[in-house]
């Protein structure tokens, strides 16, 4: 599967660990994740991150 990653911090979403603090169970794909959702490290929005 794809991984994201943020732009400002680094952090890297990957699929099939997902992020159950989020509330984005594992297995959940990018484009599935809501556009409102920001990153658990830096709270940046979803439009910052870029497929690596």
């Amino acid at each position: 599967m794809e991984r994201w990653a943020c732009t400002v911090c680094g952090y890297v979403y990957i699929p099939e660990i997902g992020h159950k603090k989020s509330g984005i169970p594992a297995g959940t794909k990018w484009e599935d994740i809501p556009e409102n959702w920001s990153c658990p490290l830096c709270g940046t929005g979803k439009n910052q991150f870029e497929k690596l």
